[in-house]
């Protein structure tokens, strides 16, 4: 095959289109993790098939991948339901971002450019508007692509996709956090990009891993706040 035959290969992702199974997954695993669907929530293939308009095979197959992720609990002749949000698969979540992430800061501090800068100052500032105002979704968006947009940046776009891929459970407790908690989280965000604009890569991995490390608060205060809700 030639150089030019090569270059007319379609991108992966046009191989390999969504399937039915994929958007009723997705779409049950935002609606998890932004606690649309709370730990205890009642879930039937049934009405969600017919809610979605779909056969009960993709959703069989989308309530199997959520089981495995361990977001819900399918018991034989009783109700499907929601799991409690489980302390250990939070903790595990957090201990690969903040290895991922830390690394990744150091190679940003050295990596990124002004324009990169500019493009964080200004996504921290949407993030302040969005505090501000309580929106909570907009502001938990915004957080992420802060994160990914230091990734993909420094070049280590991969880092987020697999952070991306291992923090559902981090983020259902950080959902229930954005009531106190997003105020510090944008502040924060200030510090990891002045370390970054400072070009120092220590400081940066430190202002990340301080930022990330409150997860642990967050699961304290829960327990005595939410006590049924941790596992």
């Amino acid at each position: 095959m030639s150089v030019q035959e090569l270059d007319s290969l379609p991108p992966l992702q046009d191989l390999r289109p969504r399937t039915v199974t994929d958007q009723i997954f997705e779409h049950l695993y935002a609606r998890v993790v932004g606690l649309d669907l709370p730990p205890g929530a009642k879930l039937s293939e049934a009405e969600v098939a017919a809610r979605m308009g779909v056969s009960r095979q993709p959703v069989r197959d989308a309530f199997y991948r959520l089981s495995q992720l361990g977001f819900i609990q399918i018991r034989p002749q009783r109700a499907t339901t929601v799991t409690p949000i489980s302390t250990e698969a939070v903790m595990q979540a957090y201990f690969i971002r903040s290895a991922l992430e830390q690394a990744t800061m150091r190679v940003a501090a050295l990596t990124l450019q002004p324009s990169d800068w500019d493009g964080l100052e200004r996504l921290i500032d949407l993030q302040e508007a969005a505090s501000r105002e309580d929106r909570r979704s907009d502001f938990h968006a915004l957080d992420d692509q802060f994160h990914r947009d230091i990734c993909a940046a420094a070049g280590k776009e991969f880092v987020w996709n697999l952070v991306r891929d291992n923090k559902g459970h981090m983020d259902r407790a950080r959902f229930l956090s954005l009531s106190y908690g997003a105020s510090t989280a944008f502040i924060e965000h200030r510090e990891i990009l002045a370390a970054l604009r400072a070009r120092d890569p220590e400081a940066a991995a430190g202002a990340l891993r301080d930022h990330l490390s409150h997860i642990e608060h967050i699961l304290e205060r829960l327990r005595i706040d939410q006590p049924g809700i941790l596992a």
